[in-house]
């Protein structure tokens, strides 16, 4: 048994191939509301067939695809992945928070406010790391997110600026930022000669500065002892540079995803 599983974000649709054991493959496409259900299904029946999976619609591949779990922060895009999974698969995706309840205690002053990737991927921090009292999954994207589970309750969490966000506000205000790569290859900051390398290293170890404060203040906050988990792309960036991570899974909420299809088979 396999699953299709699609994180949704503001950004980018991050989609995996599952089995019982882990994630066997994963791919990455754009966030694009002007695209049509139909075209957005031909491109996930073409990474499926580079992932050497079949669906009940057809392939040629070893892999079945028997069901398809999805997380959204982005309504408008769901009925797009409904239509191009149930024409081009067969499937009908079956949504975290909508359809699968995350089983976490939900302590969220107004839980629906809780973003479905926030709540899955807490989730699967706390699956990984079940001997840990408190887990917080620190998610590098659109915005940096510190989401905070202690035993199997959601407390809530704390949203900064995300890294991408941050370098595309500076650039609407700076008519010759250069293009940087965001990898500063140094365990320690320079002071930087060049724009490029003062960007960099301004980036990295910012969020590295901020990422280590708050671990200090929220492992004195929450119940002990206390895990961090990494995810999103600049995760294994930022852990380079600090020692604060017990996990560094770029994929966690995909393996959230994985984690939810399993436990709602059983």
């Amino acid at each position: 048994m396999h699953a299709l599983l699609i994180d949704i974000g503001n950004t980018s649709l991050k989609i995996g191939v599952a089995g019982t054991e882990g994630l066997i493959a994963s791919y990455t496409l754009p966030t694009d509301l002007r695209q049509s259900g139909d075209g957005l299904g031909l491109q996930i029946a073409s990474l499926l067939g580079h992932a050497g999976c079949a669906a009940p619609a057809g392939g040629t591949g070893n892999i079945l695809i028997d069901a398809c779990v999805v997380s959204s922060v982005v309504p408008g895009m769901n009925p797009l992945v409904t239509h191009a999974c149930e024409r081009f698969l067969e499937l009908t995706p079956r949504f975290a928070h909508r359809d699968i309840a995350v089983p976490l205690e939900n302590r969220y002053q107004r839980p629906n406010e809780v973003g479905a990737d926030r709540l899955v991927g807490a989730f699967g921090a706390r699956r990984l790391l079940p001997e840990a009292r408190s887990v917080v999954s620190v998610d590098y994207g659109t915005a940096t997110n510190f989401d905070c589970v202690t035993g199997n309750a959601y407390l809530g969490g704390l949203i900064c600026p995300g890294v991408m966000s941050s370098l595309g506000a500076l650039a609407t205000r700076t008519a010759q930022l250069p293009r940087i790569a965001l990898n500063a290859h140094a365990d320690a900051p320079i002071v930087g000669s060049s724009t490029v390398t003062s960007l960099n290293h301004g980036f990295l170890f910012g969020f590295a500065a901020m990422t280590e404060g708050l671990y200090a203040r929220l492992t004195r906050t929450l119940e002990g002892p206390v895990a961090f988990v990494a995810t999103g792309g600049f995760a294994p960036d930022v852990a380079a540079v600090v020692d604060c991570f017990d996990l560094v899974r770029p994929d966690l909420v995909l393996e959230g995803l994985r984690l939810l299809w399993l436990e709602a088979r059983d």
